[in-house]
C-alpha cells in the first residue's frame, strides 16, 4: 500500500480506538437519552453544518439505522452543494439562524436533537444548543473539545457547543482536521473528523437499538430496500410511525 494512505488507516483507526475506549460512557448515556425518547414516544432529530452535515445525513433513512431520526436542516448549511460552497461557512456564523429554524421545526419538549459540529465555536451550532434546551429538548453534542481550549469562540457569550449539551461526545480530532504532513505538501492534510463522527453516531444508534430490545421495546429499524422485502418492511415502520418520521412529508 502507498505509505500515506497506510498513514491515514493508521491514523483512522488509531482514532476510533481512543473514543471506543474513552467515550464508552458517554455514548451509553447518549443511547440511554435516544432509547428513552423512542419508548416514551419522542422524535430524535440531527443537525450539522457544512461536512459535520454528513454525520447527520448518515442516521437518516438509512438501511440499518433508527428510522425515527431526522435531519433538521438548515437552508444553504447541509452539505457543500450550495453556490458558493463558502455561503454555508458564512451562515454558521449567523446570530439568531438556529431559533428561527427551531422555531418552524416540528422539535417538541422531550424530543432529542443532536448536534454535530468538530469546532462548536460558531454561532449556529451554539445557538442551536442553547435554544434547544431553552424549548426543553435533550441536547447531544457532537465535538472535539479540545478546540474550546485552545481557539476562540465565535459566539458572542464566547461559549462552546459543548458547554450548552447534556450530553457530550467527544471526537478527539486535532484542531485542523489534518492527521498526515509530507514533504512537498505545503499544508497538513487527511481529514479523519467525518470517519470518528459517524462512527461515534453509528455506534450510539447500535446501543440505542440494543437497549430497547432489552427492555422489551422492538427498535423501529429500517432495512435496505436493495434486498427482497425490504420496501415492504419499511413500508410498514413508516406506516406505524408516520407521525414521528419527516423525512416523508
Amino acid at each position: 500500500m502507498n505509505k500515506l494512505a497506510g498513514q491515514y488507516f493508521d491514523a483512522a483507526i488509531g482514532l476510533l480506538e481512543r473514543v471506543r475506549d474513552e467515550e464508552g460512557d458517554a455514548i451509553a448515556a447518549a443511547a440511554t437519552a435516544v432509547a428513552d425518547t423512542v419508548e416514551s414516544g419522542g422524535r430524535l432529530f440531527a443537525f450539522g453544518a457544512g461536512h459535520s452535515s454528513l454525520a447527520a445525513q448518515d442516521v437518516v433513512y438509512r438501511a440499518g439505522g433508527l428510522a425515527l431520526m431526522n435531519l433538521l436542516a438548515v437552508p444553504g448549511v447541509v452539505g457543500v452543494d450550495v453556490m458558493p460552497a463558502t455561503l454555508g461557512s458564512a451562515l454558521e456564523r449567523v446570530d439568531g439562524l438556529a431559533a428561527a429554524v427551531l422555531d418552524t421545526s416540528p422539535a417538541k419538549p422531550g424530543d432529542v436533537l443532536v448536534i454535530i459540529s468538530l469546532s462548536g465555536r460558531n454561532a449556529l451550532p451554539v445557538e442551536m444548543a442553547m435554544n434547544a434546551r431553552a424549548l426543553g429538548l435533550k441536547v447531544i453534542g457532537v465535538t472535539s473539545v479540545v478546540y474550546a481550549t485552545e481557539t476562540r469562540s465565535r459566539h458572542a457569550s464566547g461559549t462552546f457547543l459543548k458547554d450548552h449539551c447534556d450530553i457530550v461526545l467527544d471526537s478527539k480530532i486535532a484542531i485542523g482536521d489534518a492527521e498526515l504532513t509530507a514533504e512537498g505538501v505545503a499544508a497538513p492534510f487527511g481529514p479523519a473528523s467525518s470517519v470518528v463522527t459517524n462512527a461515534l453516531l453509528q455506534a450510539t444508534m447500535a446501543a440505542a437499538a440494543g437497549e430497547l430490545a432489552a427492555r422489551g421495546f422492538d427498535p423501529p429499524m429500517l432495512r435496505s430496500g436493495n434486498v427482497d422485502g425490504g420496501h415492504e418492511w419499511n413500508g410498514r415502520v413508516f406506516e406505524e410511525y408516520g407521525d414521528r418520521i419527516f423525512y416523508r412529508r
